[in-house]
């Protein structure tokens, strides 16, 4: 029993909020991934658009929800987030044609590109603080649980219960939908595997016949596509703060260059290690050890290796250590 209740413990504090965060960092990485395979930079702006996405999505959850239009016990976000992948799909293309494709043809360093990605990052965040303002905002409906601390606990007689929000649900779900729909694109289909070819070499794939402005579009439209579901997650199992979308930017990059950057199956990994490397490493263990030490014996401390104000720490620990170990990441090889 001491051990059930130690796993129960575990699982309602690491397990189950690490795999949901890890769900929502894949699908972050996964548009940095795909815009570094096609145009071989680092958009620092992809934070920003996450949170772009996700105001878009909220401003349309308020509308739908003052009309009483809702998903019964579903979050009404679900309804509205196609709307805000439209608008978030429409912001990156327009970036794109204004402000990157002029670096395109000048055929600048990736350096440049990434120092002008930082610009468009300021934009946007501008664009945000103007229309929605720097408070948080909670726009989560429907059920809040899937099941409850206190029904987990009368259900199986334990000490300890595990409370399990719909949003974490939600999320894993959608996130596994959202990333098999991705591979089969790019493994199946014609556009897909013409990102794959122009990504592996550019010049061949212009010889081919192949479109380098349509890849450039559709690598944009899937970037776009993941950053708002990607934000939108986040800020239902969270809280919205326009603020934290510049923050998670750190782990979303670690997560990228740990799996390997370009490679869209590594950082989906590297998502989940993240994920559960910040979760474990800022959980305190006391009672866990309560649980398998001898009765009536528990540590002094809180045994917690990090505070939780120190979490996108261990993200830029795991950055440093990639880069200095293993540069290449998990996965080497081509990139998408």
């Amino acid at each position: 029993m001491e051990i059930a209740n130690a796993f129960a413990l575990l699982a309602n504090f690491v397990l189950v909020p690490a795999t949901a965060y890890g769900a929502q960092l894949a699908l972050g990485a996964l548009g940095v991934t795909i815009i570094f395979g096609i145009l071989r930079f680092a958009n620092f702006s992809h934070g920003e658009l996450m949170s772009f996405g996700a105001m878009v999505t909220i401003l349309v959850t308020w509308l739908l929800q003052m009309n009483g239009i809702g998903l019964g016990p579903l979050p009404t976000a679900l309804l509205a987030l196609p709307v805000g992948i439209l608008a978030t799909v429409a912001m990156a293309v327009l970036t794109d044609r204004f402000v990157f494709k002029f670096y395109r043809k000048k055929r600048a360093n990736p350096i440049v590109f990434a120092i002008v990605s930082v610009g468009v990052m300021f934009m946007m965040a501008g664009i945000i603080r103007i229309v929605i303002g720097p408070d948080d905002h909670s726009f989560a409906d429907g059920a809040r649980f899937l099941i409850s601390f206190g029904e987990f606990k009368q259900l199986t007689g334990w000490d300890q219960g595990i409370a399990i929000k719909q949003t974490q649900v939600v999320t894993v779900v959608v996130t596994l939908i959202v990333v098999a729909l991705l591979f089969w694109f790019l493994q199946k289909t014609r556009w897909g595997k013409a990102m794959r070819a122009y990504s592996d070499d550019e010049d061949l794939a212009l010889l081919s016949g192949i479109n380098p402005e349509r890849v450039v579009l559709i690598a944009w439209i899937i970037a776009g596509s993941l950053a708002c579901i990607a934000g939108t997650l986040y800020g239902l199992d969270k809280t919205y703060k326009p603020f934290i979308f510049l923050q998670i930017l750190l782990p979303i990059f670690a997560a990228t260059i740990l799996g390997g950057i370009g490679q869209p199956v590594g950082a989906v990994l590297g998502g989940f290690i993240v994920a559960f490397s910040e979760v474990t490493v800022t959980y305190a263990f006391k009672r866990f050890l309560a649980y398998l030490g001898p009765e009536g014996w528990e540590p002094d401390g809180l045994v917690q290796l990090l505070s939780t104000d120190y979490k996108f720490a261990v993200s830029f620990v795991i950055l440093v250590v990639v880069l200095l170990v293993r540069p290449t990441g998990i996965i080497r090889g081509k990139v998408i």
